[in-house]
């Protein structure tokens, strides 16, 4: 049977960060496209692909010459560009609104810069890709789309070529290339054979890669000349430079493409828990960055604050650029983590100074009046929901210490508790503060504190025992194992108790597997496990309950506190460790007593239920382990690496991977030496946070998406000082009701990329079900209504005036029913 034909792709990729740092790949972006250039001087019918508009962006601000000469063949469709993102990020650890950014910011470039956008996603270095990504593409005005990773071997797909759908419905024509994105330098008949040993036998179009990459280079004249002589033999199908552009446009001709709805996974599960600390930052980051819009765009209303949306876009692009797939994922070499901590901490000072700047020019308009001594203090909530939650504040002279927080009258004046808590200072005269703010939905509401009130309270221990409950949630620790003993909603059933089998919470694994943990799918060779040291209660109180559990393994030691704050429904859980192991992982495990378990974890702008048989998978800010009488959702602020293992006494255990200490850098097959020298991950301190929810009902109805979203993007207090001002005491600037309200996310509130004067929503239905809402933003005067389809993720543009409609954009801002602005073809 003859095959093909054949498009052969031109290309160079470039790691912009691996076993180098970003400024060699910057230089190497500018000699690949050069050479491409050069090629295509040389042979008329040589087309030239390429992805990552950061690329483009580095040589339009450094080599214009060189940019216009890129122009020019992308005006004659020999300079192909597709991806339609920053760069070729990992595509499972970035949020679901950088996914958004990385083509609402490339998309906008291209067509500005170069009259084009992209139509063809491209990501064939990743190691693997979320499920919600159709969506994200399509939406994105990115049609189709090419892998390389899951390849064969490690995941089993319809075809080579298929529709891939996410939950709403949305779908992108999918096309795994065949045996490598990179070729030699010479000629290329053994890299096409193994491509076309990896195909179907078909006469409908296929597709393969060539060029030098990784380090850049593209197709050299030897590849080129080898595919004209390889075209004339009969051993081979008919071939020629082509662009993926054209394959796609062919292969979607077909009738009986088979459909894919699900993740495409796994490749390189080391990668989701490889390098904790560039992983905390990326979330810390995308989270002050989303809390940072909401403010700046009501202050721009309230206040008349600069707009700070070119800031903003530049704080987001260096988030986008260090989520390239070497960076985030943790395999790039330990110099690079400098820079990339640079560059995550540039994004984040932009985005607190931004906050800041707009949140206190809110509060400075909120009526205060004088009262001799008493402290003000304004708290905000960025998420279009009210939200409970436990405020800690630092206080020093002359505010008052022994004081109670008093409810402003917009809620009754009801005096409320104040504990005192550790202080961030060892110093005299500064003190911590905790106490249960009840906030409207975004918005804000004014506490004031004054000095004398019975309901202040020091916080020592009254009790010797180790259980926790608020009337909420009722936990015991187990001093001899460190972890839970009891855990249960009010008078509900126990969620943890005994097993016939020991289950260590705080497991050591042995892992000699290299940075990616190429060739294997689990890691839970538990080889020991820490063992506990002291337990003590270090706060009673009528606000906050404190365990603190430490535990030590060999060199490293581990910290958890257990805190139990008032009225909240879940346990936090606030770590720190101190990790001196090498080739080895730190998992901590929570086993359940829940039958007929099902697990569910996050994933960008969506969820996915997976099968709890040990494997380890991305989630993001949540993973819910369910059955019929209830659950218990874990929630997290900066972690990606998770495992459900279903066998133990058939009950679930859920592990969360929290550090691994590989070599930098370190890729299969090379051997490490007895006697090197290297550089481990992970070494050191680190801090993060979880939450266990325990709930009767299912993770739906118990808020988990709402809870986690809480813990990633807290509230912010603000001791405030006496002023006359037109805003009352409590204020809220958006809420989300209606029928679907609690399924609704409302995640962005920001301004439009075209500096018209509109307001940007971008909002996601959590749930799976179709969901009614109304939306409210009395700062605009506005109200907008709309469904969601199960899981859809939608964007709404308001005008600048309040008689101007709402309307639905793409993810680009942009009309869907309209051709790009600014695309001349």
């Amino acid at each position: 049977m003859t095959r093909g034909p054949l498009h052969m792709i031109g290309n160079a990729h470039i790691d912009a960060v691996w076993l180098w740092q970003w400024q060699e790949g910057y230089q190497e972006v500018r000699a690949t496209f050069r050479s491409a250039l050069d090629r295509m001087d040389e042979y008329p019918d040589y087309v030239f692909t390429a992805d990552s508009v950061a690329y483009f962006s580095w040589i339009a601000e450094h080599d214009p010459g060189l940019f216009d000469r890129i122009r020019k063949r992308v005006a004659e469709g020999r300079f192909e560009i597709v991806g339609g993102w920053w760069v070729e990020p990992d595509c499972n650890l970035p949020g679901g609104e950088a996914f958004v950014r990385h083509a609402l910011y490339s998309q906008r470039w291209l067509a500005e810069h170069l009259g084009v956008i992209a139509t063809v996603g491209c990501n064939v270095d990743p190691f693997g890709h979320n499920a919600t990504l159709p969506q994200l593409l399509s939406k994105s005005r990115l049609d189709s789309y090419a892998f390389l990773r899951p390849q064969a071997h490690e995941r089993e797909l319809p075809g080579q070529k298929f529709w891939w759908e996410s939950m709403d419905g949305s779908r992108v024509l999918a096309y795994r290339i065949p045996h490598e994105y990179c070729s030699p330098g010479g000629e290329i008949s053994g890299h096409v054979t193994k491509a076309l040993q990896q195909l179907p036998v078909t006469t409908e179009p296929l597709m393969v890669f060539y060029g030098v990459g990784n380090h850049g280079g593209g197709p050299t004249i030897e590849n080129i000349e080898s595919i004209k002589q390889l075209a004339e033999r009969d051993l081979f199908p008919t071939m020629f430079p082509s662009t993926m552009r054209r394959f796609f446009d062919e292969a979607r001709r077909f009738d009986d493409i088979p459909v894919h709805g699900t993740e495409l996974q796994p490749h390189a599960i080391g990668c989701y828990a490889a390098h904790s600390e560039v992983k905390r930052q990326n979330r810390l980051a995308e989270q002050l960055l989303l809390a940072a819009e909401k403010w700046t765009t009501v202050a721009g209303v309230l206040s008349g604050t600069p707009d700070a949306t070119t800031e903003l876009g530049h704080a987001w692009k260096q988030v986008l650029f260090n989520q390239f797939h070497d960076i985030a994922a943790g395999t790039a070499i330990e110099p690079a983590y400098d820079d990339a901590r640079d560059q995550l901490g540039e994004a984040k000072s932009i985005a607190a100074r931004l906050a800041n700047r707009s949140i206190q020019s809110i509060a400075r308009q909120i009526d205060v009046p004088a009262e001799p001594m008493m402290v003000p203090v304004a708290v905000f909530n960025p998420h279009p929901w009210p939200v409970t939650a436990t405020v800690e504040l630092e206080l020093g002279y002359p505010a008052p210490l022994r004081g109670a927080i008093l409810v402003s009258e917009g809620l009754a004046g009801r005096s409320l508790p104040m504990q005192e808590i550790r202080s961030a200072a060892t110093a005299n005269g500064r003190r911590r503060v905790a106490f249960v703010a009840e906030l409207p939905a975004l918005g804000y509401q004014l506490y004031t504190m004054r000095p004398g009130d019975s309901s202040y309270h020091v916080g020592t221990p009254v009790r010797d025992d180790f259980v926790l409950d608020n009337g909420v949630v009722r936990a015991e620790i187990d001093p001899k194992t460190g972890w839970l003993k009891s855990l249960a909603v009010d008078d509900g059933a126990n969620l943890v108790p005994g097993r016939k089998k020991q289950v260590p919470h705080a497991q050591v694994i042995d892992d000699d597997t290299d940075t990616w943990s190429h060739g294997v799918r689990s890691l839970w060779k538990t080889t020991g496990a820490f063992e506990v040291t002291r337990v003590r209660r270090l706060a009673d109180g009528p606000v906050r309950q404190i365990v603190r559990v430490e535990s030590a393994y060999e060199r490293s030691t581990l910290i958890e506190e257990y805190v139990l704050d008032a009225g909240a429904d879940a346990v936090e859980v606030r770590v720190t460790i101190d990790w001196r192991e090498q080739l080895k992982t730190l998992k901590l495990c929570f086993p359940f007593a829940i039958d007929a378990a099902e697990a569910t974890h996050e994933i960008p702008y969506g969820h996915l239920v997976r099968e709890p048989n040990r494997e380890e998978v991305p989630s993001h800010a949540w993973v819910d382990v369910s059955g019929p009488g209830g659950g218990v959702a874990l929630l997290n602020d900066g972690k990606y690496s998770f495992a459900v293992d279903g066998s133990v006494d058939g009950r679930p255990v859920l592990a969360m991977t929290c550090v691994r200490s590989p070599v930098y850098a370190w890729h299969d097959p090379r051997q490490l030496d007895d006697d090197g020298v290297y550089e481990y991950l992970d070494q050191g301190i680190q801090k993060f946070r979880y939450r266990l929810q325990p709930h009767a009902g299912d993770w739906r109805a118990a808020g988990v998406v709402r809870q986690a979203a809480v813990l990633n993007q807290p509230v912010t207090p603000l001791i405030e000082c006496f002023h006359r001002g037109p805003l009352p005491e409590q204020q809220s600037f958006v809420n989300v009701d209606g029928p679907g309200a609690d399924q609704v996310v409302l995640s962005v509130l920001k301004k439009d990329e075209d500096d018209n004067g509109a307001v940007v929503l971008r909002a996601y239905e959590t749930t799976g079900h179709e969901a009614e809402v109304t939306i409210n933003l009395p700062f605009l005067n506005r109200t907008v209504q709309t469904t969601f389809r199960p899981g859809e993720i939608k964007t709404l543009v308001l005008g600048p005036t309040a008689d101007t409609p709402a309307t639905e954009v793409d993810l680009l801002e942009w009309d869907p029913t309209k051709p790009p602005p600014g695309v001349i073809r």
